[in-house]
């Protein structure tokens, strides 16, 4: 079964215990996907964001045989308990599909691109522990304050996130805090 995940960020430069057999391709579908999620270890991180503008993600296939093979090795990946796999891990195959907004249209594309099956992170924006979408100030703010291995954890991900991921909120980022990103992707 030929088997892709999307990514967006730091699966693209980081991709760890996820089997990927081939490198990351600009060829994605159009997700609405913005830096909106609060991590626990305090980075502002790319989700799919309701409302946010829709860009073209990355693409890469994994190695892998199964959808459910798929969905447990992104869920490691990602550090998501088994016990959330099903809302935290978005897929779609021919036979089945989450229940995630955007699995329709991902699904779409992947018809038309030949391929049988994709996953996605499909964690929701939060933002001090609750499930918001925080405004581009709220973000700024939040970064601005952040110190020592936390500030360098998030500045990190901010400038290694591909250039071609060109949403709203990191040219303010880059105005306000100077993380100017690195297209290393």
């Amino acid at each position: 079964m030929k088997i892709i995940c999307l990514g967006w960020g730091s699966l693209i430069w980081d991709p760890r215990t996820l089997p990927v057999s081939s490198g990351w391709s600009h060829d994605g579908p159009l997700l609405p996907v913005e830096f909106t999620r609060q991590s626990n270890d305090g980075r502002i991180t790319l989700a799919i964001t309701p409302d946010a503008c829709a860009v073209k993600v990355f693409s890469a296939l994994l190695n892998v045989v199964t959808m459910d093979e798929a969905c447990r090795a992104l869920a490691e990946r990602e550090g998501i308990p088994a016990k959330f796999i099903t809302r935290s891990v978005g897929h779609w195959a021919a036979s089945s599909q989450s229940d995630h907004p955007q699995a329709r249209a991902i699904g779409n594309w992947a018809t038309q691109a030949g391929y049988e099956g994709v996953v996605w992170t499909a964690l929701k924006p939060k933002f001090d522990d609750a499930y918001v979408t925080p405004s581009c100030a709220q973000v700024l703010a939040y970064l601005g304050g952040l110190s020592g291995d936390a500030r360098e954890s998030a500045e990190i991900y901010v400038r290694r996130t591909p250039a071609a991921i060109r949403t709203a909120y990191p040219d303010e980022i880059e105005r306000a805090l100077g993380w100017i990103r690195i297209d290393d992707a």
